[in-house]
């Protein structure tokens, strides 16, 4: 079986709508050029094999590449929750360690102690 080109040389057939073109001719060897051409094209087209395992090899290397993107996605989620975790404990360790007003623990509670005069009303 020989494969024949669907498009028509130029210069030579008809055109779209069916009326015969009277364009220029082509060179004298153009269509045993182009039968050259074809032949030796087919043929090299009819070398070239596919490469049993490219699927499989094909996938494999997809599956790598995306392995690979969740464990950096996992490694960046781990740094960046670490970095969160360091710098809150850092900020907690910055408070004052000597006890506040409020719970100062000494004396006796505020509702026992004098209160402040009330307005006259």
């Amino acid at each position: 079986m020989k494969h024949q080109d669907a498009t028509p040389s130029r210069g030579s057939g008809q055109d779209g709508a069916g009326r015969e073109r009277s364009g220029p001719p082509g060179p004298p060897d153009a269509e045993r050029t182009e039968r050259e051409l074809a032949a030796a094209l087919h043929a090299l087209a009819g070398g070239v094999l596919p490469d049993p395992d490219a699927y499989r090899t094909a996938r494999g290397e997809w599956l790598r590449r995306e392995r690979r993107r969740r464990l950096v996605l996992t490694v960046l989620v781990a740094v960046v929750f670490a970095l969160a975790t360091v710098i809150g404990l850092w900020v907690l360790n910055q408070a004052p360690a000597e006890p506040g007003v409020i719970f100062s623990g000494e004396g006796v509670a505020a509702a026992d102690g004098p209160s402040l005069p009330r307005p006259p009303g």
